[in-house]
């Protein structure tokens, strides 16, 4: 296994599967937020809350710009989780293959 390979497999991997398991808390922080199940008057919810934005926002901002919400789903969610997914199941494993 090549040195490229190694920092493929054990670190571009497992970070883009971290991104996107916070972009799916993320997801499911804002949907408990607009049912009013969880409260951000609650200091540590609004802290865990605050951590995740400040992580999903500056990838979701520039997409939201081209695409707006469309009947009140945020379509630039969707655009950087199937991205997230495409990156993870296509682009990294012809990476690792094509590197060898």
């Amino acid at each position: 296994m090549t040195l490229m390979q190694s920092l493929i497999v054990y670190l571009l991997a497992p970070l883009l599967g971290l991104l996107f398991w916070i972009f799916v808390a993320y997801m499911i922080f804002s949907w408990l937020i607009a049912f009013n199940i969880i409260n951000l008057r609650n200091p540590a919810m609004a802290q865990i809350y605050g951590v995740i934005r400040r992580i999903c926002d500056p990838i979701l901002d520039p997409i939201r710009k081209v695409i707006p919400p469309l009947g009140g789903l945020d379509m630039a969610f969707l655009v950087v989780v199937l991205g997230l997914s495409w990156i993870r199941g296509y682009v990294v494993p012809m990476l690792y293959n094509g590197l060898g």
